[in-house]
C-alpha cells in the first residue's frame, strides 16, 4: 500500500514543485484579454506548441497512465485561466493533447518552433522544461524514450545541460526522501476529520486544505523558495493523508 499512497501524490507534489519555476508575468488574464480563442490560434501559441509536446512526452511510453493524466490535468487548469473562455479553452487543449498524443512524428518540428519562440527568455526554458521532466519522473522511472524526447526538446531550446540535471536530480532526490505515513489516526488529523465521518465528508476537507496550501500557478508569482517549499511540504502530507484513508476504507 505504501507504493501506491507515494505513486498517488507525486502528481501534487510534484505540480508545487513546478509552480517553483513558474514566472507567469507573460501568461496572464490581462495579457490574453484580446486573445481571441480558436483551435488554430491555440495551436500557434506558445502554450498550445508547449501542450502538443507535454503529449509527446506523456505518451512516450507507449500509454499515458493515471498519474501521468491527473498533473496534465493541472496544467489545463492553469493554462485555460488565463484565456478569456477558460472552458472552451480547456476543451481545445483537450483536444490538441489527444491529437498530438497518437502522432510521435513532429516532434522536433514542434520543438524548433517553440524553441525559437522562447530562444531567449530564459525563464519559460526552464519553467517548461521543469514540467516535462517532473512529467517523466511521475511514474516513478524515466525511460529511454522518455529520455530521448526529452533531449530533443532541450537541444531544440538551446536549454542549459546545467540546468538540464540540475531538475533531473532535485526530482531524483524527492523521490527518494518521499516517505508514506504508517498512521491512520494522524491522517484523520491532518484533514482535520474524524474516523466515524463519511468518505463524501472527508473528500470535502480534503479538497479544502488543496485550495488553502495548493496555490495555483497565477498566484504563485513573485512567492519566495521558502513559501513555496512549505506549500509544496503541506500538500504532501494532505495528499498523502488522503490518500491512506481512501485505501484504508477499501
Amino acid at each position: 500500500m505504501g507504493n501506491l499512497i507515494v505513486l498517488a501524490v507525486l502528481a501534487y507534489i510534484f505540480y508545487s514543485v513546478f509552480k517553483s519555476y513558474a514566472r507567469y508575468s507573460d501568461y496572464s488574464q490581462k495579457a490574453f484579454k484580446d486573445f481571441s480563442v480558436s483551435p488554430e490560434a491555440l495551436r500557434k501559441s506558445d502554450l498550445g506548441l508547449f501542450v502538443a509536446l507535454v503529449a509527446k512526452v506523456a505518451k512516450a511510453d507507449g500509454k499515458v497512465d493515471k498519474l501521468e493524466a491527473q498533473l496534465v490535468g493541472l496544467l489545463f487548469d492553469d493554462i485555460s485561466a488565463v484565456f478569456p473562455e477558460p472552458s472552451k479553452t480547456k476543451d481545445i487543449l483537450k483536444q490538441i493533447f489527444n491529437e498530438e498524443k497518437e502522432n510521435l512524428n513532429n516532434i522536433q518540428e514542434l520543438a524548433d518552433t517553440l524553441g525559437q519562440a522562447i530562444r531567449r527568455d530564459k525563464a519559460k526554458q526552464q519553467q517548461f522544461m521543469g514540467f516535462l521532466i517532473q512529467l517523466a519522473f511521475i511514474d516513478g522511472t524515466v525511460s529511454q524514450s522518455e529520455e530521448d524526447i526529452l533531449q530533443t526538446i532541450a537541444e531544440a531550446f538551446e536549454f542549459d545541460p546545467h540546468a538540464y540535471h540540475a531538475i533531473f536530480d532535485q526530482f531524483e532526490k524527492m523521490m527518494q526522501n518521499i516517505k508514506p505515513q504508517t498512521n491512520i489516526e494522524d491522517a484523520y488529523k491532518i484533514l482535520g476529520v474524524s474516523k466515524d465521518d463519511e468518505m463524501g465528508t472527508i473528500k470535502k476537507a480534503y479538497r479544502k486544505l488543496v485550495r488553502e496550501y495548493h496555490p495555483d500557478i497565477i498566484k504563485s508569482q513573485g512567492k519566495s523558495e521558502a513559501y513555496m517549499q512549505e506549500a509544496t511540504a503541506k500538500t504532501q502530507e494532505i495528499n498523502q493523508a488522503y490518500e491512506m484513508i481512501k485505501e484504508y476504507r477499501k
